[in-house]
């Protein structure tokens, strides 16, 4: 009598060092690992380097490690891995990524400059953007401390003290009345630009926030990263204690582009609801995504991705 035939059959799946490989060891690139490490997929981490809060003096807003030191948050982040034995991190850079029907395949460069490559049937970016700061002598020095970007990660801190908000752009206003719920003294900076349009300038006028149109020389401070001075090229001093600035960015890592990754008119990585990029099986999370950009968010972001794409493999895996 001959053998049943079985109910379902399984498709063969491709043979792959991994199953997701992660691309990025910050806040989303570890919580996506640690959410698929629970799902005991093998996985490996490749961290290329620092994540782009690690100026800034804390992690603020972040439930149960509000005011944690970043570099704290990934060390934390790193050893509750240690657990999960099919997860592994590893210190490389990823130089390439080829696509195949139903895997890809990726070239990591190590810090000795040694080249390997492995195979993963899906692939999660998870590499961060990079700020691009004005031209002014001390932004980059005072970046994450006397110079920020966020007023939810950081306005609390600088409640109540005399605040600039710097832009070139018709977007200051929108900065600056954010900042306003902070602090009652903040002056706009445009740094010779005058721009802004006559609705621009009187919503500020009614929230008494005041505006300075003359040029910048540089911004002055201590050696520990606090604001001392905005000085002007008139050689006028404006005493601040913090100034938020809407810094332009761009994607660390040219791999989505290299990819063919869609991107918005912004530079983000176009995802769709299961964060899936638009190239089949590359994923993206966190501040290269669309949206609000928060290390809790960018959290969240990963482990959303990371049950995403254990549910399309397990869908591989067992189909109808």
């Amino acid at each position: 009598m001959p053998a049943a035939t079985p109910r379902h059959r399984v498709p063969a799946q491709p043979a792959t060092d991994y199953d997701v490989m992660i691309v990025g060891a910050g806040s989303a690139g570890l919580s996506a690992a640690l959410v698929l490490g629970r799902c005991l997929r093998p996985v490996l981490v490749c961290d290329g380097g620092a994540p782009r809060n690690r100026p800034s003096p804390a992690v603020q807003g972040f439930l149960t490690r509000d005011g944690t030191h970043p570099e704290e948050l990934i060390r934390l982040g790193r050893e509750q891995l240690a657990p999960y034995k099919s997860v592994e991190v590893r210190e490389a850079r990823v130089t390439n990524i080829e696509v195949f029907k139903r895997y890809f395949r990726l070239t990591l460069e190590g810090s000795t400059g040694h080249t390997t490559t492995y195979t993963t049937r899906k692939v999660l970016l998870a590499t961060g953007v990079d700020d691009e700061l004005p031209p002014l002598d001390g932004m980059r020095d005072l970046w994450g401390r006397g110079v920020l970007h966020c007023p939810y990660c950081h306005g609390w801190e600088v409640r109540n003290k005399p605040l600039a908000v710097y832009g070139r752009h018709k977007s200051v206003t929108g900065l600056a009345l954010l900042v306003s719920r902070w602090s009652s003294d903040v002056i706009v900076c445009t740094d010779g630009w005058g721009g802004l349009s006559p609705n621009a300038r009187r919503r500020l006028r009614r929230q008494g926030i005041a505006l300075k149109e003359d040029e910048m020389m540089c911004l002055e401070g201590t050696q520990e990263g606090d604001l001392q001075h905005l000085v002007f090229k008139s050689g006028e001093k404006l005493a601040r204690q913090a100034v938020f600035i809407h810094a332009h960015q761009h994607q660390r890592s040219p791999l989505a582009e290299q990819l063919g990754c869609r991107f918005t008119e912004k530079g983000a990585i176009v995802i769709d609801k299961d964060q899936q990029s638009s190239v089949p099986g590359v994923y993206a999370a966190g501040d290269i995504t669309p949206g609000t950009q928060q290390a809790l968010l960018a959290a969240a972001k990963g482990s959303q991705a990371a049950i995403c794409i254990n549910e399309t493999l397990t869908r591989e895996e067992c189909p109808r």
